[in-house]
């Protein structure tokens, strides 16, 4: 079933120039993209810094407009937006409040989207955190306290406190060293079993998407420049493009 479509995607961003901002130009970061994002699948989107991997994330998202085109998701699957749709960025230091402890930041939207009722809340965080691998006797602490992928932990934590339906994961392992990102890697895969979870991965890492992803969509530029299922885009590449990352992905 489809839970998600991007029809046309177009996204054009303004260059500006001068104390009174004169538009110069426009740079074009999607040009007419679309695919399907089936429920239940993980979907994976490579390609080279600037092809427009975040942007599309970022559109997805609802965070940025696009230009022209639209996402249309299934409503029977995704009836409230910002709870059944959420994302792990990039940069885990970047991602949570560093005022907040942890307890009150995967407790933070378990309160908004009332998730469980208030006296189950302490006892569902603790769930939580054991869920992706960490002790609750570090409720009471602040972020800055944690190397990057324990708080890259508390960020799944708290994306899946909120029951979501699609988790968006915009390279959420390229900043953390190797040992670390096979966890992530691992962890990803029993949560996505467990929740029932819908993936899009972005990435520009093709091991990974390779060991993670059903479909691929490859990115050139803002545009698709192919798609199709793991094994047709790794073994049976069409775009000579594509044949060129796979070529630079295994050293020849």
């Amino acid at each position: 079933m489809v839970i998600l479509e991007a029809r046309q995607i177009s996204k054009y961003f303004r260059l500006e120039r001068g104390i009174f901002l004169q538009e110069t130009g426009l740079v074009k970061a999607l040009d007419s993209l679309s695919f399907t994002l089936e429920e239940f699948e993980t979907l994976g989107i490579v390609g080279e810094s600037g092809s427009g991997k975040t942007t599309l994330a970022k559109i997805i998202l609802q965070l940025i407009p696009a230009t022209s085109g639209q996402v249309i998701y299934n409503t029977e699957k995704i009836s409230d937006f910002r709870k059944d749709v959420q994302i792990i960025f990039q940069n885990p230091f970047n991602s949570l409040n560093p005022k907040m402890r942890v307890g009150d930041i995967i407790a933070e939207p378990l309160i908004i989207h009332k998730i469980v009722e208030r006296g189950m809340i302490a006892g569902r965080v603790k769930e939580l955190l054991g869920m992706v691998g960490l002790d609750e006797s570090i409720l009471n602490r602040r972020p800055i306290e944690f190397s990057g992928g324990q708080r890259q932990r508390i960020c799944i934590a708290r994306a899946l406190a909120s029951q979501p339906r699609i988790l968006v994961l915009d390279e959420p392992v390229s900043s953390l060293d190797l040992t670390i990102q096979s966890e992530m890697l691992d962890l990803f895969q029993r949560l996505k079993q467990k929740f029932h979870l819908t993936y899009i991965f972005i990435s520009h890492n093709l091991a990974i998407i390779k060991y993670l992803a059903d479909r691929v969509l490859v990115m050139r530029e803002g545009k698709v420049v192919e798609q199709g299922s793991k094994d047709e885009i790794f073994n049976s590449p069409v775009n000579s493009y594509t044949k060129l990352l796979l070529e630079a992905a295994s050293g020849k």
